[in-house]
């Protein structure tokens, strides 16, 4: 029964956890720190807590963390690690910019840890459905192989690290940028007197639109805090030559006010609801 660390017990990688321990492996994590909420995700997912040190124990350590916190999670491994002999190989999965998981990467430099890029494309894992993705870049020697062994569909990508990255940042770009844009002129037309015409327009001639915009806006509320620094790492992907770096530097600064109105006052949250249940309107 292998070993498996996880830093990071949020939704994504409290869900990871329990695909690979209810397919027979075990899973640590180092909770020093965590809220109460973090603490009690990780166990019911099974997750075991360890010390720090105890992490280099798993064959394979994964960081699933907000991209804030991507670096700082690096350097953890990079100091717990510099004393083996043969470290556990590293695995990035967080949504950070090809340029910033090369920076990762140089924390590791002279210290023998194998680093491999990863990304993860889809939502957490359920019980029954096979999914999320999740593309390695950098893998030339299989290391990612023992996570499809126990439950995750891995796939590999022949690019060297920062390709599985930069798809992470297209995929995201188009996804999240999407809902960003639908939350951005469902307000505008709310302010403006629209909402209900455009909700019509939208179901009359943009049924699919309509659809997942009524999913996808209100599932996006709670993560919102988390989408700010993914949408300023595809600005960063995108470069300050790219005029669309702007449009999610943009799209950052809405995700943030998103997230202020969920912790605050929730008048934007109340305003959007309330143009998506419009009750007359056949979704």
């Amino acid at each position: 029964m292998p070993n498996f660390a996880i830093i990071g017990s949020g939704a994504m990688g409290s869900a990871v956890a329990k695909r690979l321990i209810d397919h027979g492996a075990t899973v640590l994590t180092y909770l020093e720190g965590r809220s109460e909420q973090t603490i009690a995700r990780a166990k019911a997912a099974g997750m075991v807590p360890v010390g720090r040190q105890e992490l280099t124990k798993a064959e394979l350590i994964l960081s699933i963390v907000p991209p804030a916190e991507a670096i700082k999670v690096a350097g953890l491994v990079a100091d717990i690690s510099s004393e083996m002999q043969a470290p556990p190989p590293f695995i990035d999965l967080n949504a950070i910019a090809p340029k910033t998981m090369q920076a990762l990467a140089a924390r590791f430099e002279g210290s023998g840890i194998e680093v491999l890029d990863g990304a993860i494309i889809g939502g957490p894992p359920v019980p029954g459905k096979p999914g999320p993705t999740i593309y390695i870049s950098g893998d030339t020697a299989g290391r990612s192989r023992l996570l499809e062994d126990y439950g995750l569909r891995i796939r590999r990508l022949d690019g060297p690290i920062g390709a599985a990255s930069a798809l992470k940042m297209c995929y995201a770009g188009i996804n999240k940028g999407f809902i960003g844009l639908g939350t951005a002129m469902l307000l505008a037309a709310s302010r403006s007197g629209a909402a209900e015409s455009l909700k019509t327009e939208l179901s009359e001639s943009l049924p699919e639109v309509d659809r997942k915009l009524s999913r996808s806006i209100p599932d996006m509320y709670s993560k919102a805090y988390r989408w700010v620094a993914e949408m300023q790492e595809i600005a960063d992907f995108l470069g300050d030559d790219d005029p669309a770096a702007t449009i999610f530097r943009g799209m950052a600064d809405l995700f943030a006010r998103m997230a202020d109105d969920v912790e605050g006052s929730r008048l934007l949250v109340g305003q959007l609801d309330e143009i998506l249940a419009r009750p007359d309107i056949d979704r």
